[in-house]
């Protein structure tokens, strides 16, 4: 069949939708991305908050209406949305054929041929605490030249905003040579860049290995030919060892990069969200991470109006991010999720209260950022290729400082013939807002 495929949510997520694309691939399907000539539709749903969930649900309407107006035949759910709420969805949406839970996407060739074969509502809903089978080499959507690459499933943590354990179940690290091998594979497609995910990369292996041995994977990842940089996301701050300093420090492929998830920096809310760490030891890593490795780019997100958020936790919060001055920041307003317990908890904050907070922190941030963005005039970096400015002799680059989709570009001013994924080494000329501004410096960095 021809297949329109959707990913919504994570990049965690978006790794799912490659393997499945690479199990239908396999098994003779073809895609499409118009709407209009799609004879089957899968979707791979989100649910993490609020709006996430309100994208999935108008997405699977609006694709339901091609069963009426376009040639699709059978639309298919999957991910966190399905594997949540797979009794609702086949109810108040009939036009939904099939459902395919997180840990079940192996399974999506099947689920999609038994509705097609006319078997009624084929559901797929294995153990959440299961790895799915490698079945098929991933087909790639980000282009070619960078890759996710998701090191473990699940998550141990229990934060009391999070539904993520009961949607994907326990912690469980991939085998290191499972993850060498497709790393393997993706640099002789062309990957460049491997972006390390997982709901918590810091933990990689303790369960397989009793030990926290992503230093380990980021030693053997480096030795494979083909790939220059390697990015890791998603470190819980109280998990970062001396180790795995090091081994940012030591390997010279691993990005001076790191993604901190911290949430907030009052005591009392970061214990009302069961984090396991405070300020104090946020502090403490971010002041190491910054001697050991002076250029080192830090990114984080916050979580504003958290229930029983005060004034005085809010100000506590603008003036850490004030003297941290992360590199890189986002915030979210609080969203009250279902089955967690915080949405349960007393002294909600007001929406507006949450979103007017929310912007406040976010322009302080933009202060720094700019403030950042200027100092790095005169620098000279290397940059991967995204892509042509189009009509224009320039070209969209990204930093080591910088994740695909969250992050900044540098626009590199020049007449030469690039390609998605060379890297050049330029000199920062300019700055402006977000994004910097840059020349050919010399010489190719390779």
């Amino acid at each position: 069949m021809k297949i329109l495929m959707i990913s919504l949510g994570c990049d965690k997520n978006l790794v799912d939708t490659e393997n499945m694309l690479g199990l239908l691939s396999q098994d003779g399907h073809t895609f499409t991305d118009e709407e209009q000539e799609a004879e089957a539709v899968v979707i791979n749903t989100c649910c993490f908050i609020g709006d996430a969930k309100e994208e999935s649900i108008n997405t699977i309407l609006e694709m339901a209406q091609l069963k009426e107006n376009g040639k699709c035949r059978v639309l298919i759910v999957t991910g966190c949305l399905a594997q949540r709420y797979q009794n609702e969805i086949l109810k108040e949406i009939p036009e939904v054929d099939g459902i395919v839970g997180t840990a079940s996407y192996d399974a999506v060739s099947h689920v999609l041929e038994m509705a097609m074969g006319g078997t009624d509502k084929p559901t797929c809903l294995k153990d959440i605490n299961r790895l799915p089978e490698k079945k098929a080499s991933r087909m790639l959507t980000t282009g070619g030249h960078y890759a996710f690459l998701k090191i473990a499933e699940g998550c141990d943590k229990h934060c009391t905003y999070c539904i993520i354990p009961s949607l994907r179940g326990s912690y469980r690290s991939v085998p290191m040579e499972q993850l060498v091998t497709e790393a393997r594979e993706l640099a002789e497609k062309g990957v460049r860049e491997l972006i390390l995910v997982a709901q918590e990369t810091t933990l990689y292996g303790m369960d397989l290995y009793g030990r926290k041995a992503l230093p380990e994977l980021l030693h053997e990842l480096a030795q494979v030919a083909g790939i220059y940089w390697i990015r890791i996301q998603y470190c819980y701050p109280e998990e970062i060892t001396d180790e795995l300093i090091e081994a940012v420090k030591s390997e010279e492929k691993v990005c001076h990069y790191l993604d901190i998830p911290i949430q907030h920096a009052s005591d009392g809310i970061l214990r009302r969200m069961g984090r396991k760490t405070n300020q104090e030891g946020i502090r403490r890593i971010v002041e190491k991470l910054r001697r050991e490795i002076p250029d080192i780019a830090l990114r984080t997100t916050m979580i504003s109006g958290f229930p029983g958020e005060t004034g005085k936790d809010h100000e506590e919060l603008l003036a850490f991010v004030d003297e941290m001055e992360f590199e890189r920041l986002g915030v979210f307003a609080y969203s009250a999720e279902e089955d967690t317990p915080a949405a349960g908890f007393a002294d909600q904050v007001p929406e507006e209260l949450k979103e007017k907070r929310r912007d406040e922190v976010m322009e302080l941030q933009q202060e720094i950022a700019f403030e950042k963005s200027n100092a790095m005039v005169g620098r000279v970096l290397d940059v991967m290729i995204e892509g042509k400015v189009a009509d224009e002799p320039a070209y969209v680059a990204r930093t080591y400082m910088d994740a695909p989709g969250v992050d900044g570009y540098l626009f590199v001013n020049s007449g030469e013939l690039f390609m998605s994924g060379d890297f050049v080494r330029v000199r920062v000329t300019g700055a402006a807002e977000y994004d910097l501004i840059g020349e050919v410096y010399d010489e190719f960095a390779e």
